[in-house]
């Protein structure tokens, strides 16, 4: 405002005065701009890390069970979503869930904490499957109470309705040494058994609702899914991945993929996570529409060598006793 060259009223005074004052407001404007970039990867890379945290990376291999896992967000900008998974290594065998928040995004986790923090306790404490799903249904009882007194003080102490509509499906399963499975389901999409060339649903878990909008029954016990065989693996994942939609508003074919996937032998589980995505991705446009994770464990224990050939007449013969006699509802 200063400026001698300002005050004169001339034509070229005015070009040269205009040029000033566009290049030092368009310093300013990248100044600020490069402060909010650096202050927007320093959020991403906290916020990157916390999701870590709470939806930790798994091992490739726990206890001798070879392992691969991923998991994406329908919402951008967000590592995780609505889904949740865990892999742990127990006394009582290795203990795995996988579950689905209602919702997904950044509202969904909040309740992916509760039930995550709550299951990584519990199965080192309790002996039983039945008892480590029972604690994940008082933990989320508990944070839905907590989360309605925040989002309505008048409420009162003990809200009667915490969120009604809030639930979460689980799929709790326990995979002992000798290979047996068992299971327990509230409202999850079944596994799906991943062998030499097949692959089928896994029987066994009959369904329970969903946590949160009604109580678990009073006699509760996991249902035995028949063993895991070596080179057997099993393939988890949210409803996310069979409800995606192409353009055309077809389902995808997930069976169709996980055949596809296992025909080439030996396949392995970060073959099948693979292809699963690939294909996923291609048919959802390049994102799904909601969120989605996949978990594929397979038995990496002992192998039959190439000369035990009797020995796995044998084995097929357990296999076919274990999986398909394996309806019926057994106590762990």
């Amino acid at each position: 405002m200063t400026c001698p060259l300002a005050q004169r009223d001339g034509l070229e005074a005015r070009i040269v005065t205009s040029a000033v004052f566009f290049a030092v407001g368009t310093g300013l404007i990248l100044h600020v701009r490069r402060a909010l970039l650096r202050e927007l990867r320093q959020i991403r890379k906290v916020a990157g890390a916390a999701q870590s945290v709470l939806l930790r990376p798994l091992p490739p291999r726990i206890d001798g069970l070879n392992i691969a896992a991923a998991q994406l967000s329908a919402d951008h900008g967000a590592n995780i979503g609505g889904d949740l998974y865990e892999v742990i290594a127990t006394e009582h065998g290795v203990r795995v869930v996988m579950g689905d928040v209602r919702g997904h995004g950044l509202g969904a986790i909040g309740t992916v904490a509760a039930v995550l923090g709550s299951f990584r306790e519990a199965v080192h404490d309790e002996p039983e499957l039945a008892c480590v799903l029972r604690r994940l249904e008082r933990a989320l009882a508990r944070h839905l109470r907590e989360r309605a007194r925040a989002e309505h003080p008048s409420a009162g102490p003990e809200p009667d309705s915490p969120v009604a509509e809030e639930f979460v499906t689980v799929l709790l399963l326990e995979i002992r040494r000798d290979g047996e499975v068992y299971a327990l389901n509230c409202g999850h999409p079944a596994p799906y058994l991943l062998g030499a060339g097949r692959v089928e649903p896994l029987p066994g878990a009959e369904p329970l609702p969903p946590l949160g909008p009604f109580p678990l029954p009073a006699e509760l016990a996991a249902g035995r899914c028949g063993r895991l065989l070596p080179g057997e693996a099993l393939f988890l994942h949210t409803d996310g991945v069979e409800d995606a939609r192409d353009p055309h508003g077809r389902f995808f074919p997930l069976a169709a993929t996980l055949s596809r996937a296992v025909r080439v032998q030996p396949f392995s589980p970060q073959s099948v996570l693979r292809t699963v995505f690939t294909d996923l991705l291609r048919h959802s446009g390049g994102r799904p529409a909601d969120d989605v994770a996949v978990l594929i464990l397979r038995n990496d224990r002992s192998r039959v060598a190439p000369t035990q050939q009797g020995h796995s007449v044998a084995q097929h013969v357990t296999r076919a006793q274990g999986f398909r006699g394996a309806g019926t509802r057994n106590p762990q």
